[in-house]
Formats: C-alpha cells, sequence, structure tokens
C-alpha cells in the first residue's frame, strides 16, 4: 500500500527522462533525509529488541511460558505493526509530516518489542554477525540500485507478485509448520528483498528529483521512503537469520 503512494507521484514519468532534469543536489539531500529516517527507526527497533529480549519480565508480558502462547498484549505488539503501516500507506495525504512522523516511531517501537524473541531463539553473536551480513547486502545493492541505467521497474513488479507469494506461503505454513517449506521460504525471501532493495532505491532516487525539498510533501515521501527501505532492510535480516542463525540450546 505504501509502495503505491510513492509510485503515484512518478507514474507515466521514465526514469532516464528525470534523470536529465533532476537536480543532483536535491536527489542527495532528499535520501539523506531518507536515510537519516531509516537509521532512526532501525536503533529504536533494535534498542527495543535488544531491551525487551534481556527482561524476561518484559518478555513475560508479551509471552505466557506457563502456557506456552502468546499473551493479549503479545498479539496486539505483534499485529499492531500492520495497523499501522496500512495507516500510513492509505492516510499518507490527510496526516501531517509531524503526526506521519510519531506513527513511523511508534511503528519502529512496536516492531522492536515484536524482534524481541529472536534473542530467546538465536545467540547473540549470530544475530550480531547477520545484522552485520545484511547490512553489507542492503548497502550493495542500495548503491546498485542507484548507479545502475536500468530500468528496475519491471524487475520490481516481478518482485512484488513473489512477494505476495512468499506472504502466501507463510501463512499457509503457520499451519502445516513444515520445516522444509520454512526453508525454501526463508531463500526466496532473500532473494526478493535484495532485488526489492534495489528497485527501491533507483524508485526514491527518480522521487528525489520529483519533490521540492524543505516542502511538507518532501517530509511525508522521504518518512514513506524510509519505510520501504526499513522493511527491506528488516525482512532480509529476519531471512538470513532463519537461515544461517545459530539456535539456542
Amino acid at each position: 500500500m505504501f509502495r503505491s503512494s510513492l509510485s503515484n507521484l512518478t507514474e507515466g514519468q521514465p526514469l532516464q527522462q528525470t534523470a536529465l532534469v533532476a537536480n543532483p543536489d536535491d536527489v542527495r539531500a532528499f535520501l539523506a533525509k531518507v536515510f537519516t529516517y531509516m537509521a532512526m527507526a532501525l536503533v529504536i527497533s533494535g534498542g527495543i529488541a535488544y531491551w525487551f529480549g534481556h527482561d524476561m519480565s518484559l518478555i513475560g508480558r508479551l509471552y505466557n511460558f506457563q502456557t506456552g502462547g502468546m499473551s493479549i498484549l503479545g498479539w496486539v505488539v505483534m499485529l499492531a505493526p500492520l495497523g499501522l503501516v496500512l495507516l500510513m500507506g492509505t492516510m499518507i495525504n490527510r496526516l501531517s509530516a509531524s503526526t506521519l512522523l510519531t506513527v513511523f516511531v511508534a511503528y519502529s517501537a512496536l516492531t522492536g518489542a515484536s524482534l524481541s524473541f529472536i534473542f530467546l531463539a538465536y545467540t547473540a553473536s549470530s544475530i550480531a554477525s547477520v545484522f552485520f551480513v545484511t547490512a553489507a547486502v542492503f548497502g550493495l545493492m542500495a548503491v546498485a540500485g542507484y548507479t545502475t541505467k536500468t530500468d528496475l521497474t519491471k524487475l520490481g513488479s516481478i518482485l512484488f507478485i513473489g512477494l505476495i507469494g512468499i506472504v502466501i506461503a507463510g501463512l499457509v505454513n503457520m499451519f502445516l509448520k513444515s520445516n522444509a517449506m520454512g526453508y525454501v521460504i526463508s531463500i526466496l525471501s532473500v532473494v526478493i528483498f535484495t532485488g526489492l532493495t534495489a528497485y527501491d532505491m533507483q524508485r526514491l532516487k527518480h522521487l528525489g528529483g520529483t519533490v521540492v525539498n524543505g516542502t511538507e510533501m518532501a517530509r511525508k515521501m522521504a518518512l514513506m521512503g524510509a519505510l520501504s527501505l526499513y522493511l527491506d532492510f528488516l525482512n532480509l535480516f529476519l531471512a538470513l537469520l532463519r537461515l544461517f542463525g545459530s539456535r539456542r540450546n
């Protein structure tokens, strides 16, 4: 939903044509805001995930260890980020940039709390190692998306179809609980989110040449762009963690 919000502003404008008239300084300024917001979200999510993951009293509020199931608060924390993403995508024209930033911060915090469970399942050293690998892969693909002359629009459409497929497969596997299917989904997730990183980066570079820096809309688009890249990074990290993370005994 939030992807379409960004795409609507650039629909029908060839990437190559916009690149000829875009001011490189404006593009860099826009992308700097995008990455600033993204870094802020990652710090918030990472800090809260670490805090919850190392405090059993906090984890106990989300997960009932006696019954082996999620608490009501735990389900709220797990499902609320999806609602906030939908809110940002559908209400972007009605919300102010400041309100959108508040929602983004709340989303980052709730996502961090939901991520705290990885500290129960994986060793801290493997989480750190996979994080740095994810950062390296993400960085390489972001640079590739920024520098390539090839239009990645068609690739993005294919990857988005693949994304819908793995979401459906993931929901099905929640009931099947197949390790083999989960492994395949993780591999496909790595491929899809690696490609989406390059696609989103190129799309944001194009968008940076069409918005007027310093305006309310520019701030909104920077926030939505940060959300896109944040989701690419987060999902790539989780897929790599499922594949290569060392589980606790």
